[in-house]
């Protein structure tokens, strides 16, 4: 489980114009830098706790401000 960083920061991170973005949203945004994470490092050696790996790897880089929602 992911305790840090926590939902509500990487909410008010991905949040624009002061609009808060869905939990939902934030998901999407996650996992989808998650994936790309994951294809970045395809070839080399996984696991099944490497996954965990990607998804806290994404939630830091959204809460350094790294990553941004942009709606299409």
């Amino acid at each position: 489980m992911i305790n840090q960083p926590s939902v509500d920061t990487l909410i008010d991170r991905l949040s624009s114009d002061g609009q808060p973005i869905s939990r939902y949203a934030l998901c999407v945004v996650v996992a989808k830098r998650a994936r790309q994470i994951i294809e970045a490092t395809q070839g080399m050696a996984t696991s099944s706790t490497d996954v965990i790996k990607e998804i806290a790897i994404a939630s830091r880089e959204i809460a350094q401000g790294k990553v941004k929602c942009v709606k299409d």
